[in-house]
């Protein structure tokens, strides 16, 4: 054959638009055991951050505001006797899902994918009585699209300053809302092109104002649902939202991209199976440097009145948590040199070492005053196939060294299904008592009636 007879490549559709044929035409028979075991794992993660979060300051503040402009709705809002449309729920449930710095995450993108689709999907699914099929497949889905776009933009869109849960949570949320609501491959296409100027999520929260950080995971999984909703009702938007001249890599990544983060082996590769889970109720970027200390006091124990500096080394998104100016709740949650000191102190933090009390410990405060974080070349290296950190104590006049390669909860070094359920207790226990909790892990693994689930997942005492 000449190259005159040669018969033309076929063409590639744009990228925006592999993505949306293939969550538009994936069924739940397609979707793979140990994907559906991990959308389980999930929601089971999910319910637990959520019913504990449901307690925090930030979630208080959405559960009052969606109860003083708007009358009650078909959706749960977790933890609380108080219903909502599914939208609102969505937006306060990933609230909570935040508030307390102990949700899951993905380290490619940086992003946490559990808060915004467990939260649209929950609430939409509840507010239309789904069957379990259709919420699992919705699911893996939104988990699936957020991770993708999450990793490909990353870490370009972080270093413009924006906060990926929120930024690229929405369109995750959007595809799975958009399925839950029956819609065609036309309503899956315009849902994410509406997503798309939802999208956004700023990181200046790390310099004052920290606690709209709370709020993205929520504002994600809302804008998912009503982009979805809009687009049933017949809303267009851009088909080429991601790649395009004026889409989102250009506005928030300047075209800096990973093209086969994004489609490549797409059905056949689950980014979502990559997905971390939090031991500790702390920034991920923090889990490293814990696990250094537990590690070196297992193997000799550390006086930490005789530490003397702390260097820990690390990759450039976590260096950026290097603080010691801790003066709230939120400024430990974030904050290595706390993180150090306060293990060091009293071993695997839980949510109540980053309370007031410990806080003001001047021991606790004279650690983190001799704490240093900086970047080092093999950690920036190494990230983001690893989250690396190198700790470096000096204590009476002798170092000791310890790199992290992995913290435990990476897919790499996983929880397990057994931890991940005293995960539930520990947190949900205080909120709605053993008993639920034991019925509700129980109501997620066998995943067989969603109405089940729902009926759990309301302040104790009230089913749904």
């Amino acid at each position: 054959m000449t190259a005159v007879d040669r018969a033309p490549a076929p063409a590639v559709p744009a990228l925006t638009a592999q993505l949306v044929d293939w969550a538009a035409d994936l069924r739940f028979a397609d979707l793979p055991e140990p994907v559906v075991h991990q959308a389980k794992r999930v929601l089971l993660d999910y319910v637990a951050a959520t019913l504990v979060g449901s307690t925090s300051a930030a979630a208080s503040i959405l559960q009052r505001y969606v109860a003083d402009t708007e009358p009650t709705g078909p959706s749960t809002v977790l933890g609380t006797d108080q219903r909502a449309g599914a939208a609102s729920a969505a937006l306060v449930n990933g609230t909570a899902t935040h508030g307390l710095e102990v949700d899951d995450g993905y380290t490619p993108g940086s992003t946490h994918p559990g808060g915004p689709i467990g939260s649209a999907v929950l609430a939409l699914a509840q507010a239309r009585a789904a069957g379990p099929e259709e919420l699992l497949l919705a699911t893996a889905l939104g988990l699936e699209v957020h991770c993708r776009i999450g990793g490909a933009g990353h870490p370009a869109t972080w270093r413009r300053g924006f906060h990926n849960t929120a930024l690229n949570g929405v369109f995750g949320a959007a595809v799975a809302a958009a399925r839950l609501l029956d819609g065609d491959r036309a309503v899956v296409g315009n849902a994410v092109g509406i997503a798309g100027s939802h999208a956004g999520g700023l990181f200046e929260f790390l310099h004052g104002g920290g606690e709209v950080k709370r709020l993205h995971p929520g504002k994600a999984a809302r804008d998912g649902i009503v982009s979805a909703e809009l687009a049933v009702r017949g809303l267009t938007g851009p088909t080429t939202v991601l790649e395009g001249p004026n889409g989102y890599f250009h506005a928030f990544a300047d075209d800096d991209y990973d093209r086969g983060h994004l489609v490549g082996d797409l059905g056949s590769r689950w980014r979502m199976l990559d997905m971390y889970v939090k031991p500790y109720p702390c920034c991920r970027h923090l889990h490293g440097p814990i696990d250094a200390i537990l590690a070196m006091t297992a193997d000799e124990p550390i006086d930490p009145d005789a530490v003397e500096s702390v260097r820990v080394e690390t990759f450039p998104a976590a260096a950026r948590h290097g603080s010691r100016q801790v003066e709230d709740f939120i400024g430990a949650q974030l904050s290595i040199p706390y993180a150090v000191a306060v293990t060091m102190l009293h071993g695997a933090p839980g949510l109540e070492h980053f309370g007031d009390d410990v806080r003001r410990d001047p021991r606790i405060a004279r650690i983190v005053d001799v704490v240093t974080v900086e970047e080092a070349d093999d950690c920036v290296r190494d990230y983001p196939a690893m989250r690396p950190a190198r700790v470096t104590v000096r204590a009476a006049g002798r170092d000791r060294v310890l790199r992290i390669d992995q913290p435990y909860g990476e897919p790499s070094n996983p929880m397990s299904d057994a931890d991940l359920e005293a995960k539930l207790f520990t947190l949900a226990g205080p909120v709605v008592g053993e008993q639920r909790c034991r019925q509700i892990a129980e109501a997620v693994w066998a995943f067989d009636d969603p109405q089940r689930l729902f009926g759990l997942l309301g302040a104790p005492g009230v089913e749904a």
